[in-house]
């Protein structure tokens, strides 16, 4: 998509009199969102003038109290709006500390194997494959215990890799 003189001259064109990149994209046709602005950018089209002037509102001083009646009445197109000084959700305060839970498995039916200890080279397709150690020293082995066909590791090591997604996501 080229720039022609007409079109540069539409999109400043638009652009005071405030329309979005989105609307201005589709009135000149076959130019996207990003275009526009990118070519309103290198224009260096900054000062723009406003589609619908929002309403401007301005701070009153706070008055004083007073105990008569108050006799005005607001215009029924507007309405009160309330003001916030600083971050309000920063300053709450809690009487109760937070309480850190810990979860545990419950230890029933765990039987730690004794590791057989085998080598890389020893091992086979019915052997659990769960290192032992540190792969860098000279002691480091796998616990080469009986796998069955359930996976690469022994029941005891396969309840340690697999864990249901509920004990995971409370352990968050």
């Amino acid at each position: 998509m080229n720039w022609t003189d007409e079109r540069v001259e539409t999109l400043k064109k638009l652009w005071a009199e405030g329309l979005s990149a989105s609307q201005i994209a589709a009135q000149l046709g076959g130019v996207s969102r990003n275009a526009v602005i990118g070519k309103v950018h290198r224009l260096k089209l900054s000062s723009r003038g406003r589609a619908a002037s929002p309403r401007t509102r301005q701070k009153k001083a706070p008055q004083a109290t007073t105990n008569a009646p108050s006799t005005a009445r607001r215009p029924r197109n507007t309405r009160p709006v309330t003001a916030t000084i600083g971050a309000t959700a920063l300053q709450a305060q809690f009487e109760e500390e937070p309480v850190a839970r810990t979860y545990l498995r419950p230890v029933s039916d765990v039987v730690v194997p004794i590791s057989r200890k085998l080598s890389l080279v020893q091992l086979t397709e019915v052997t659990c494959k769960w290192p032992n150690g540190d792969p860098l020293s000279e002691e480091f082995s796998f616990c080469g215990n009986e796998a069955g066909e359930s996976g690469p590791y022994c029941n005891y090591h396969s309840r340690i890799a697999y864990q249901p997604v509920s004990e995971r996501r409370r352990a968050r």
